[in-house]
């Protein structure tokens, strides 16, 4: 299984739009599994705080950031950016 790591901040609105999003498709079915961090978590090492404070939701797949969803994409739309994006090696849709 492939872990997709969504960087994220409670409260922030983009930030739970996109869990949700994502928690509402068939990850599975791509070998992926979701893995979420709160940004402001006490035990992030430092330099991710500093790499993603102000850009989350980030999205980081095999050690690569994914590019910027967009907070319309939604459903199958959403589902078919992450399969190109992930199949991509350059890591764009």
């Amino acid at each position: 299984m492939q872990v997709l790591v969504l960087y994220s901040r409670q409260g922030c609105c983009l930030c739970e739009g996109l869990e949700q999003r994502l928690m509402a498709l068939n990850l599975a079915g791509l070998g992926i599994t979701l893995q979420v961090i709160d940004i402001d978590g006490h035990d992030l090492p430092t330099e991710l705080k500093g790499r993603y404070d102000l850009e989350v939701p980030v999205l980081v797949a095999q050690g690569r950031e994914l590019p910027r969803v967009s907070p319309r994409l939604a459903g199958e739309g959403l589902f078919n950016w992450l399969q190109r994006t992930l199949s991509n090696p350059a890591g764009s849709a």
